[in-house]
């Protein structure tokens, strides 16, 4: 299939959240990002404050509604905090919301460009899963941090690494049983991505519950965008509770890629961010089966690190707890040594984990 929608990678994710002042100071106290513009009262913005928070490569934007009825605080007394949109970086964003609508994408933003001093900001967006937006930015005619009325905060110091989060590997969402091939045909018809690979709910099973994931991604393969769906299964699965906490489907968690997992863990476990336990059991004979990695197992151990091979590599892997007292938004750390794979050596062990802690919570029940 042709290219008749070029992408360039992701632009940022956009959080709808309660409090944008608090999250801004929990992700960077907790995962070492750094407050660059901000937009709120001050700047003239009378009905939301956004705050632009990076690190490496990775771009987050956390927003609040001022008042009751704006629509980020209805988001946010629907689902939670949560991500709400996903801007991906075009050359032509007219060009993209034209191409994706023709072939089937309802708009959600049309065409919109906004001009200061640092030239034109050009965007656009379409409506996706749940009650995300696909978000298209042109920042061809635009050098400033981040886009017209925010203001930079704070100067970005170019010798900190932060945590060592380096840029968004992939982002997860969950939809409903009987609708991913919906959204799988979606992305494929309207944004012209492909299908990478196919999990069944034999690949990704327990005793009590089983999901279905079907990979897609843009034709540069910068952009994967996985989608689960529950299947069948003796108790409720992760995505039955994701569904049901966030009163819909949405963004489940975004993986961030880094260079060294085991110093990015270790100065987020010290932060306080909180990882899915793993069992002792998992790491025995772990080297028979994953092979020869750089990295000392006692580490892997000592910190919950999970490892797996495919025909190109090993991948090194670890999941936080929800980051919100709903059980939906989490994230995944991912360190790839040629891996292209998604860790399906430790969809079990993973799955079993999360049952672990969906009984804590009550949530493992019958269906």
């Amino acid at each position: 299939m042709s290219d008749f929608c070029p992408m360039n990678g992701f632009d940022h994710l956009e959080f709808y959240v309660g409090n944008a002042k608090q999250a801004a100071l929990f992700y960077s106290k907790c995962f070492g990002f750094i407050n660059t513009a901000y937009k709120g009262l001050e700047t003239g913005s009378r009905e939301t404050a956004s705050y632009v928070m990076e690190q490496g490569d990775l771009r987050f934007i956390l927003s609040t509604g001022l008042s009751p009825d704006h629509p980020i605080s209805k988001s946010v007394l629907k689902h939670g905090d949560g991500i709400a949109i996903i801007a991906l970086e075009v050359t032509d964003a007219a060009s993209a919301y034209k191409t994706s609508t023709s072939r089937g994408a309802i708009g959600a933003i049309a065409p919109t460009e906004e001009e200061d001093k640092h030239g034109i900001w050009r965007y656009s967006a379409i409506h996706a899963y749940g009650d995300t937006l696909i978000k298209f930015v042109e920042r061809t005619n635009y050098s400033n941090v981040f886009a017209p009325g925010f203001e930079p905060r704070y100067q970005t110091d170019a010798n900190s690494n932060g945590v060592g989060l380096k840029t968004i590997d992939h982002v997860v969402a969950n939809v409903e049983l009987g609708e991913m091939n919906r959204w799988v045909r979606f992305f494929a018809d309207t944004m012209g991505f492909s299908l990478l690979v196919h999990f069944d709910d034999q690949a990704i099973s327990t005793e009590y519950s089983a999901l279905m994931s079907k990979v897609m991604q843009d034709s540069t393969g910068k952009i994967k965008l996985p989608i689960n769906e529950p299947a069948p299964g003796k108790r409720k699965s992760q995505i039955d509770e994701y569904l049901q906490y966030n009163y819909g489907p949405g963004i489940q968690h975004v993986a961030f890629a880094t260079d060294n997992i085991i110093k990015s863990v270790t100065q987020l476990r010290a932060a306080g961010v909180e990882f899915l336990h793993v069992p002792q059991m998992y790491y025995e004979n772990l080297e028979e089966w994953v092979g020869k990695i750089d990295q000392p197992i006692d580490k892997l151990v000592e910190l919950g690190i999970l490892a797996d091979r495919d025909e190109d590599g090993y991948l090194l892997q670890i999941f936080t707890q929800p980051v919100q007292d709903r059980p939906t938004l989490f994230f995944e750390v991912i360190e790839r040594h040629g891996a292209e794979g998604f860790g399906e050596g430790n969809f079990k062990a993973l799955f079993e984990a999360i049952e672990r802690e969906q009984a804590v919570r009550g949530n493992l029940v019958s269906v």
